[in-house]
């Protein structure tokens, strides 16, 4: 009996010594948890703070915090505009058909001269042959108007999708040709062959269909007198003048703008754009 006696107070012992050993481990955990919170939820913040912040660049859609992407233009109204966006005695010059070397030259020295400003509706085609001239306009800081890609004057009768061709190609070109930023604010059909579409195409693209209330008929070659009279008679019936750079021997009209751009100051005329 004696041995089984020892043998159970060796286990005892033993048993005794296990319980104290883990009394004192639990109780050095205790104090280790709670010794110092500060120093212990940094570390943790700071993963936290990273895994939040990786969390939301997942969910960001590529390319929405960019700021370098073109913004298309505003649609503008339908509407064929004739009046100015100034208010008061006002004259629109409008440039047609160019642009044309030399005589886009001509027309854009008696502007500078007379502190004169126009809208030029220039022909997509002539935008990819003369570029430069192009950049010139857009340099003096005179408006930029479709006039087409090819100048058909019966493009109202031709199908949709060549119509919008021939609005979409031609604003295409312009823009290229003038330079970063610049842009054609209106679209003048050739001949005034305008459809609904062909306005809703243009109006979409941030282009205001224009139209005129003077009609110089200088493209005709009629004569200086012929074209200044046509000006001064018509004016009572708008301020939007149609004359032309292009499609030909423009002398007559760049004579008749040297006698017509201080005849519109002495009457009192103030040089205006076309209203968008």
């Amino acid at each position: 009996m004696a041995r089984p006696a020892a043998r159970r107070n060796r286990h005892l012992v033993v048993a005794t010594a296990s319980a104290m050993a883990l009394i004192a481990t639990i109780s050095g955990c205790v104090a280790m948890a709670t010794e110092d919170p500060g120093s212990s939820a940094g570390p943790g913040n700071s993963s936290a703070g990273s895994g939040s912040s990786g969390s939301g660049d997942k969910g960001r859609s590529p390319g929405a915090a960019s700021s370098g992407a073109a913004t298309p233009p505003a649609r503008v109204s339908a509407e064929i505009t004739h009046e100015s966006e100034d208010p008061g005695k006002t004259v629109n010059l409008t440039i047609d058909d160019g642009p044309e070397p030399g005589w886009t030259v001509k027309v854009l020295d008696l502007l500078k001269k007379y502190d004169a400003k126009a809208t030029f509706c220039i022909i997509g085609s002539r935008a990819q042959e003369y570029p430069d001239l192009v950049k010139k306009v857009a340099a003096a800081g005179h408006r930029l108007c479709d006039h087409s890609a090819d100048h058909n004057t019966a493009m109202d009768k031709r199908a949709e999708p060549y119509q919008e061709q021939q609005v979409l190609d031609a604003q295409k070109s312009i823009e290229k040709a003038a330079g970063e930023g610049a842009r054609a604010l209106y679209y003048r059909a050739p001949g005034g062959a305008f459809t609904p579409y062909s306005r809703e195409v243009a109006a979409t693209h941030g282009m205001r269909p224009l139209g005129w209330n003077v009609d110089t008929r200088d493209w005709q070659n009629p004569g200086v007198d012929r074209i200044v009279d046509a000006v001064k008679k018509g004016m009572k019936e708008g301020p939007t003048v149609l004359f032309h750079d292009g499609g030909g021997n423009r002398g007559q009209t760049v004579a008749a703008l040297e006698r017509l751009l201080p005849w519109f100051k002495e009457q009192g005329y103030k040089f205006s754009y076309p209203k968008i």
